[in-house]
């Protein structure tokens, strides 16, 4: 098939930058739905100008472009040796062209490979089929929601549902408290895929693959269509909301499947997917490996902002870096900022090596950005940013606390929220916390106006190295300030006592 590598590369351009058909037309309602002049209603907006954004530029729709994983079904005796290395190709070849970001760690060393190789790195499932045309999904599942992910073993204790028996009631119940312990930190408003049954492995497998499903199907069982539409009806009485913030909307799509299992183990596991929905599909002929048709995406589907867009709120604060005490004690929970100046990005391994090293640029004052950008250098040397979304800061918790501290730092921009230890640190040195709104990555390169300097890249490479950049008019809300409130302790306790009242009796 002498077309299946440059299809493949095609398909990962697609699926990284232009959001599928039906995923797309979920959005328009979920704009619709969610109240203009709110938190949730701003960060929805945001959200789609993202989509338009990342699909007329060729950019990604968010910086994290996760663990490629491509499910193949062939013809009998199809050469899959060759197809598995057309595809690792492909995957290295978009990592260079800034399309993917470079994912693979080797799990001992900590290196990063580069171009998104390694063992594991791409994972590739195959099935044989009897048609004699070549068909391929591929999912860009982010790391923020796949540690979201959950598995139960039932029975088990909830601590507001109470006990999960082995039965559809006990299924219904892990799902709403895996919704409720997320609390936003997978760039909700998001989806899930579950698999009832089957063993720890399979279950996770299966899970995944209920992502492949349309967006409006209906299960084909009537059992599991009706658990389906009672998780989708109650899942928004949580009141989590877009990013957390609180508001309408809290699931988009719930797909569950079931498996076989054995009789000492029942497993409920499910795959927890950001709004950042990225799967495509392509049909390729048998001989040439060319693509005769596309799943889930048209040729030229209507811009979101168009339709639904609103105006950032009337009142909103500027802030220039480096900020000063006062300027972060003049902020509070519920502000709009606008930021312009430095920022540093620093994610997991740069805030364990400034726990012991000095900072390797000067922190005092600054913004720490919760970031793995998607970069790219041109042949003089120049690096560009192509997608700068915020990462989910509560990776950060056990770090950020002794940060401040250490280097003096201001303000702290993720998604998410963070826990009491940074609260507490926040108040004490006089900082706050940002909520950038996950998953926006090409909306919020284009607040980046230059790349000043990049420290440790070599060492902790492109997403955890230290990226110096220059921003113009960056959008965030303030949720966690130096006064001690924290909007998403306040959302964790509202959605607490709703998701008490969801038990049945």
């Amino acid at each position: 098939m002498k077309d299946f590598a440059s299809s493949m590369l095609q398909l990962v351009i697609e699926t990284s930058t232009n959001l599928p058909d039906d995923i797309r037309e979920v959005t328009r309602r979920w704009r619709e739905r969610e109240l203009s002049g709110t938190l949730s209603g701003l960060a929805v907006d945001i959200i789609t100008r993202n989509i338009d954004r990342a699909r007329s530029e060729r950019v990604p729709i968010c910086q994290d472009t996760g663990m490629p994983t491509f499910w193949v079904r062939c013809p009998r005796g199809s050469d899959q040796e060759q197809m598995a290395a057309d595809i690792r190709d492909a995957v290295a070849t978009a990592t260079r062209m800034g399309v993917l970001r470079p994912n693979s760690v080797d799990s001992v060393t900590g290196r990063n490979s580069g171009v998104n190789l390694g063992p594991g790195t791409p994972v590739i499932h195959f099935e044989q089929h009897p048609s004699d045309q070549v068909e391929v999904m591929l999912l860009l599942k982010g790391g923020g929601c796949e540690n979201q992910s959950a598995q139960y073993s039932l029975p088990c204790s909830l601590p507001e549902l109470g006990r999960a028996d082995r039965d559809i009631e006990g299924v219904y119940r892990c799902i709403m408290d895996a919704l409720h312990k997320a609390q936003g930190h997978g760039c909700s408003a998001g989806f899930i895929g579950v698999c009832i049954g089957s063993d720890r492995a399979e279950g996770y497998a299966e899970a995944k693959r209920q992502l492949l499903r349309h967006a409006d199907d209906t299960n084909p069982d009537p059992t599991l269509a009706e658990l389906e539409r009672r998780v989708m009806d109650t899942a928004d009485r949580l009141g989590i909301g877009t990013m957390g913030f609180g508001g309408k909307i809290t699931l988009l799509g719930c797909k569950i499947g079931a498996l076989n299992r054995v009789p000492a183990s029942f497993f409920v596991t499910i795959a927890y997917n950001c709004w950042a929905y990225r799967r495509l599909g392509v049909i390729l002929d048998g001989a040439s490996g060319s693509i005769t048709s596309w799943v889930f995406r048209a040729d030229s589907p209507p811009d979101l902002a168009s339709q639904v867009s609103q105006a950032l709120p009337e009142r909103i604060k500027t802030l220039q870096t480096p900020l000063s005490e006062a300027d972060a004690r003049s902020l509070h929970v519920g502000d709009t900022v606008l930021v312009s100046g430095l920022v540093h990005t620093g994610r997991d391994a740069m805030h364990k090596y400034l726990l012991t090293h000095a900072a390797p640029a000067d922190l005092n004052g600054a913004l720490i950005y919760h970031c793995g950008p998607v970069v790219i250098r041109d042949d003089q040397g120049r690096w560009s940013v192509k997608a700068a979304g915020p990462t989910t800061s509560i990776r950060e918790e056990p770090y950020q606390a002794d940060v401040l501290r250490r280097v003096g730092a201001r303000a702290v921009c993720g998604n998410g929220g963070m826990g009491a230890q940074t609260l507490a640190a926040l108040q004490e040195v006089g900082a706050v916390y940002l909520n950038a709104i996950g998953g926006a990555a090409a909306y919020y390169a284009d607040c980046v106006r230059s790349v000043e300097g990049v420290y440790l890249l070599d060492e902790l490479g492109v997403p955890e190295a230290m990226w110096e950049l220059r921003v113009e008019g960056f959008p965030a809300i303030v949720t966690m300030d130096s006064h001690g409130q924290s909007l998403h302790q306040r959302i964790l306790e509202e959605s607490r006592e709703r998701l008490h009242s969801l038990a049945a009796p």
